[in-house]
């Protein structure tokens, strides 16, 4: 019988532990990548032409994909899509336990971002030229 005594409040307490709130599963599943910040914003205010690629990862993180052009001069992309999908329902339940009733209305909207941005190095590793194009739909 002591055990179990014992044993009821620590089970409470675990089980009660592993609730979570809506903005707390939002924190734990949000990424904290830096291209995660990447915005045609924060490339238009941070990046230049001669900066490193050094100074480049620093702002903007490491690239989706690195290629070489006709000259084998480097060229990295990023690219960032965003998915958003905004819910809202309403409802009311109710009746006999017999004949119960439901009646909900509701509506969803779902929209896409795309952000791409091309830089381009020249041969001694320093950005000679980059563009970035975004889009919403």
């Amino acid at each position: 019988m002591n055990a179990r005594i014992f044993f009821l409040p620590v089970a409470a307490t675990l089980a009660l532990a592993g609730c979570m709130s809506a903005s707390e599963h939002q924190a734990a599943v949000g990424s904290t990548k830096a291209t995660d910040n990447l915005t045609a914003g924060k490339v238009q205010r941070e990046i230049r032409v001669g900066m490193t690629s050094a100074e480049v990862v620093e702002v903007l993180g490491s690239p989706n994909l690195v290629t070489t052009d006709e000259q084998r001069r480097e060229v990295w992309v990023y690219d960032k899509v965003a998915t958003e999908r905004v819910v809202s329902t309403s409802g009311a339940r109710g009746g006999l336990i017999l004949f119960g009733a439901s009646q909900q209305a509701g509506a969803s909207s779902t929209s896409q971002r795309t952000l791409t941005v091309v830089i381009k190095y020249d041969t001694a590793g320093r950005v000679r030229d980059f563009a970035y194009r975004q889009s919403a739909f």
